[in-house]
């Protein structure tokens, strides 16, 4: 039986497994990427470093810019953002903000990730950053500091303009990073219907997997004439969830039908999973020590990202030392966890101490002999 081909890709204590070839999803796009969110690891890709204009799927740079500002203390969800003339003024995909009137963040971000409010998208990067120049240079930096080689972004929105373009790859980049170290991101991109303005002025999620695809968490639209129809779809299934990045699709429907294949594609065929001991970890016995032995766990959390074929083909061997002397520092290895799929070695990760163990004085050294010596209590 032929067996199928992988490619091995251990990084940070993450262990995944990646099939070289595999039937793949039904696109009609230029270009499309998938990513698993936890590992980083890619499923399936196609032109995915191909420089193209993403229109305002450009918004989750935007939208990961403005979440870790409220992270950082620089603004709370309730901070008033004033709306200026060239925010008004921006045209296209908005809620129609009116110069002089001010919005909360919270408000700001429904605006942005359900409704792509391109004025909204400039009045929070000129609240940010003094002017929507000033919030691009940002953009660009974080860009540089996540490996986005293929982009170079000229404006917040997206909005047509000459040289701003990215890749199927790098929107994965950045989507992954948003989703992955701001959750709360989600009380947003979830959003399948809400108002403005105390209730009185409608918005509508203008990704419409939100409502018809079970598991959707986000993530962002967009459109143009140059760019077509692009999406950076997210979604959550049994503990794992999966980046689809869909670039120049020719319709709307076709741009949601790709990532519907995409997600389906990495849903039905992988699987994460953790990482753990196949039989509990012994203790370690501890010399000297306030405590006779210490408990080893692993150092970190890692996962695989298997063919689901493999999912439950996970072993696992442990390398223990015998004991260790006190004092006995948190986190001092210990040992080794080797993970085998299949009864193939896959990788390895570290144990190490649980706690501390401080080591025992002379006076508590010799009150122990004593105690052995004589069978005192």
């Amino acid at each position: 039986m032929k067996k199928l081909c992988a490619l091995l890709i251990l990084c940070t204590f993450s262990l995944c497994l990646v099939p070289a070839s595999a039937a793949g999803p039904e696109t009609n796009a230029k270009a499309v990427i998938l990513m698993e969110k936890s590992t980083g690891e890619i499923l399936y890709e196609e032109n995915s470093h191909e420089p193209l204009e993403p229109a305002s799927v450009t918004k989750v740079m935007t939208m990961l810019l403005i979440m870790e500002a409220l992270d950082n203390g620089t603004i709370t969800k309730e901070t008033m953002v004033p709306v200026s003339a060239a925010a008004a003024g921006m045209g296209g995909s908005q809620v129609y903000m009116k110069e002089g009137e001010q919005f909360s963040v919270h408000d700001m971000l429904k605006a942005i990730a359900v409704a792509s409010g391109n004025d909204a998208s400039v009045a929070m990067a000129e609240y940010l950053a003094g002017s929507e120049s000033g919030f691009v240079e940002k953009m660009n930096e974080k860009a540089a500091q996540l490996g986005m080689a293929d982009t170079v972004f000229q404006n917040c929105t997206g909005l047509p303009a000459e040289g701003h373009h990215t890749s199927a790859h790098d929107i994965a980049l950045m989507s992954r990073e948003l989703i992955l170290h701001h959750p709360d991101i989600r009380t947003y991109t979830t959003i399948w219907m809400d108002t403005l303005r105390d209730g009185t002025f409608q918005l509508a999620n203008t990704n419409k997997l939100i409502r018809f695809y079970e598991g959707a968490t986000g993530l962002k639209t967009g459109s143009t004439n140059g760019a077509l129809y692009c999406l950076s779809a997210t979604a959550e299934k049994e503990g794992m969830e999966l980046i689809a990045v869909v670039l120049g699709s020719p319709t709307s429907s076709d741009r949601f039908e790709t990532a519907k294949s995409l997600l389906n594609y990495g849903f039905a065929s992988y699987a994460l999973v953790t990482a753990a001991p196949s039989e509990p970890i012994p203790p370690v016995e501890v010399t000297l020590g306030k405590s006779t032995s210490v408990q080893p766990v692993l150092a970190e959390e890692s996962q695989m990202l298997l063919p689901k074929g493999d999912a439950a083909k996970v072993t696992t061997t442990l390398d223990l030392v015998e004991s260790v002397q006190a004092p006995v520092t948190q986190g001092q290895e210990l040992g080794s966890l080797t993970v085998w799929v299949d009864g193939e070695e896959r990788g390895t990760l570290t144990l190490v101490a649980q706690e501390e163990v401080p080591r025992l004085s002379l006076v508590e050294i010799y009150r122990g002999l004593l105690c052995t010596l004589f069978n005192l209590a």
